[in-house]
């Protein structure tokens, strides 16, 4: 099993992270712990995650962005980079991930 390493360095997420209410960033660190235990197929199917590739947006690269659930009311969108997450932003509607 590949381990997954986070890189959280992006810095609209940074900004986002350090934004949201306690409440949101528990929730969201509770995620990303789960997904540090994950391998990558794991992570794919996690039916509690939802990763979920977004067809309509790439990265400079070319490569997919997903976006993922860490919480009831919060989205995600990150890319994999070898076996980094790369995290970019944080969305407070679902649909707001997929704009």
């Amino acid at each position: 099993m590949t381990k997954i390493l986070l890189d959280m360095n992006y810095p609209a997420f940074q900004e986002q992270l350090f934004s949201l209410e306690k409440q949101e960033q528990r929730a969201l660190l509770t995620t990303l712990k789960k997904i540090k235990q994950l391998g990558w197929e794991e992570l794919y199917k996690d039916k509690g995650i939802r990763w979920e590739l977004i067809t309509s947006k790439t990265t400079l690269k070319g490569s997919n962005i997903y976006s993922f659930r860490f919480s009831q009311k919060y989205r995600g969108t990150a890319y994999r980079d070898d076996n980094y997450l790369v995290l970019l932003a944080l969305f407070p509607d679902h649909d707001g991930a997929y704009i």
